[in-house]
């Protein structure tokens, strides 16, 4: 009997918490800024770990306290995917997460901090500056409370090292017709006068910027004509005469040379690039699955790594067969970008020397490229198949 009983009441609290989460709408959410680990000292003794907060600057405020009673995340990598493959326990920088939700018929930012010691001193969440701007019409929208009550105070934190605590913020309920927020008074999850654009629920589900997510392109795939030039060697990257030749590569209609598109879908995110074909045989190459590998980084610090390069060698320079005057396209496939990231830099690295006519291993850093604009290039790079008139 007493089994049926605590089973009972396992459902009943299990049932209860999946309801409270079914009334947590989320309004934004952000992996957040990766910031510097702070050094870590052990207790030679207990062999318990602490660390001192670095990021506080508002030593004039004397108040300090614990916070008590803190939640205990157990579902981060659920909350932030993009991290659930990441090591965040072993490299040098942690990432300071949030999300802003609409609960209890309050507005609740959550600013999730994982724990890099037993005990962490000298944190700062908020104070009376804390506020909430509708960018539309201006209206402030104030700090209430914190839970636990750490407002205006710098306090210390104990749990367990690589737990992920949440701490939490609340304010007034905002108009279902708010679409962005203004976050003031958040230094160190680096919200102080941060835009912050809120998802919009409608009948086609869940959107942010306006836009729900992309369905995944399809690119005409290359094919291989000869395995080596004209060398049936094993490829070398100085000898050109070991590469591979593809041909029937993706055409599109003239656009300027290295105009781009971009497609985000919650698997990856794709990028287009156009080419043009200057000679019959013209050389190409693209690398990732390691450090010289081109990466996107959005404005908080978050790479998005290259996966893959449709339809083309890895890792190797090749030779791509057409006419000249063709205007072709690469597809690259990128980690998925969340639908809240406006812009991003796009970094080529600097690749190694090669022997070949012309070559040029130079890097390039291309900053500030508007999500938005380049999804509404998607429609360039529609196949467009070869005209020829003799």
């Amino acid at each position: 009997m007493k089994r049926i009983v605590t089973l009972s009441l396992m459902a009943i609290t299990c049932l209860m918490m999946q309801a409270q989460e079914q009334n947590i709408r989320v309004l934004a959410s952000s992996t957040g800024v990766f910031v510097p680990r702070p050094e870590i000292t052990t207790d030679k003794k207990t062999k318990k770990t602490s660390a001192v907060w670095h990021s506080t600057n508002n030593d004039w405020i004397k108040d300090n306290c614990e916070a008590k009673n803190v939640t205990v995340v157990k579902d981060y990598q659920q909350l932030f995917p993009e991290v659930a493959n990441m090591s965040l326990d072993d490299q040098p920088y942690m990432p300071m997460s949030w999300r802003l939700t609409a609960e209890g018929g309050e507005t609740v930012m959550h600013c999730y901090f994982r724990m890099p010691a037993d005990e962490v001193t000298h944190l700062w969440l908020t104070s009376e500056e804390t506020c909430l701007v509708d960018f539309e019409t201006g209206t402030q929208y104030r700090i209430r409370r914190t839970e636990p009550d750490t407002f205006r105070k710098h306090f210390s934190v104990k749990a367990k090292k690589g737990d992920v605590i949440d701490l939490k913020i609340f304010f007034p309920p905002l108009p279902e017709s708010t679409k962005d927020v203004i976050v003031f008074g958040i230094p160190n999850w680096y919200l102080v006068g941060n835009k912050v654009s809120l998802i919009q629920q409608d009948k086609g589900g869940w959107t942010g910027h306006g836009f729900a997510y992309d369905s995944k392109p399809e690119f005409h795939q290359p094919r291989l004509l000869k395995a080596h030039l004209s060398e049936d060697k094993p490829y070398d990257k100085q000898n050109w005469n070991t590469w591979k030749v593809l041909t029937d590569a993706h055409l599109i209609k003239p656009v300027l040379d290295g105009t781009m598109a971009v497609w985000l879908t919650p698997e990856a995110t794709y990028l287009a690039i156009a080419c043009e074909q200057n000679w019959t045989r013209e050389y190409w190459g693209f690398g990732w699955g390691n450090d010289k590998a081109d990466v996107l980084l959005d404005d908080a610090g978050r790479q998005y790594k290259l996966r893959e390069v449709q339809g083309v060698p890895q890792n190797e320079i090749f030779f791509m067969e057409g006419n000249a005057g063709d205007y072709i396209a690469y597809l690259k496939v990128f980690d998925p970008i969340p639908l809240d990231v406006k812009t991003f830099t796009y970094v080529v690295p600097e690749s190694e020397p090669f022997n070949a006519w012309g070559a040029n291993w130079k890097g390039s850093v291309l900053h500030n490229l508007s999500i938005d604009m380049l999804r509404a290039n998607q429609h360039l790079f529609d196949y467009h198949p070869r005209v020829v008139v003799e």
